[in-house]
């Protein structure tokens, strides 16, 4: 698997789950991870947070068979760190609100995007 976001594919899929709360920064989570999906840095066949926090097991079984899981939080509340990690994966976890952003004083845009997606694949 190639892709051009820079990363040193494996052939075990890299799954990235954004945390999509109701916060603009959760707003930004949400669309980090699917420009991470698009680039190729994550599996397109992408699992479904909901679907774990719902107990569905092809989304379990899809986590579980991932090479690296990534999750993308707004704010240090981690809901998708946490619920990753209640099916027994520790996720490479971002949060936003460490990385400069300010819960309620941030205006999503395809710059702000671009520019966290970098960063995100540069500590990884």
């Amino acid at each position: 698997m190639s892709c051009n976001c820079g990363c040193q594919a494996s052939s075990a899929p890299k799954i990235v789950y954004g945390c999509a709360g109701c916060a603009d920064v959760g707003g930004v989570a949400d669309a980090v991870s699917r420009k991470l999906r698009q680039d190729g840095f994550a599996t397109n066949k992408a699992s479904c947070l909901a679907g774990i926090g719902a107990g569905l097991q092809p989304f379990i079984d899809a986590a579980k068979a991932a090479g690296m899981v990534v999750t993308i939080d707004g704010c240090e509340t981690g809901c998708a760190m946490k619920t990753i990690q209640n099916i027994g994966i520790e996720p490479q976890a971002f949060f936003l609100t460490q990385m400069g952003l300010e819960k309620g004083k941030t205006a999503p845009s395809p710059e702000l995007t671009e520019k966290l997606c970098g960063m995100i694949v540069g500590r990884l």
